[in-house]
């Protein structure tokens, strides 16, 4: 697996546990500690994307919420609201990430840890907002 694709995936653990805890990311990876060794350069992208999400996630889901046709936030399942968050981080804000790239790892993880469904979901979600992305105020 890619060290991306590895940040990713911790990413998505530690938001999901501060989810489940109903805590502050920033305090779910203080608990965790540093990692060392090659796991380092792995930590620093999977930060990164932790907090992208959490400071940009009053917009996220203002977006995810106005494209989701017939779905709130609240009746998403957890797991896809936070692959949903960590994909439109790296759609709308990481410019150093393409956006296919955002979109099918997002997709990635979905089919991971979701339901059959999600994948789908996900990538249709996340390609509405990459299809208006250029019309966006972020």
């Amino acid at each position: 697996m890619a060290a991306r694709s590895k940040a990713r995936r911790h990413a998505f653990e530690i938001l999901f546990e501060a989810w489940q805890r109903d805590s502050s990311p920033a305090e779910v990876l203080l608990r965790r500690g540093k990692p060392q060794g090659e796991e380092l350069a792995e930590h620093a992208h999977a930060v990164r994307i932790i907090e992208g999400v959490d400071a940009h996630r009053e917009r996220i889901d203002d977006l995810l919420a106005t494209y989701a046709v017939g779905w709130t936030l609240d009746r998403m399942p957890a797991v896809d609201l936070i692959v949903l968050r960590m994909g439109a981080f790296e759609l709308l804000w990481a410019d150093d990430v393409p956006d296919g790239v955002a979109i099918s790892e997002a997709v990635a993880l979905a089919t991971d840890f979701s339901t059959e469904e999600s994948p789908k979901f996900v990538n249709g979600l996340l390609s509405k907002l990459q299809g208006v992305k250029s019309t966006l105020t972020l």
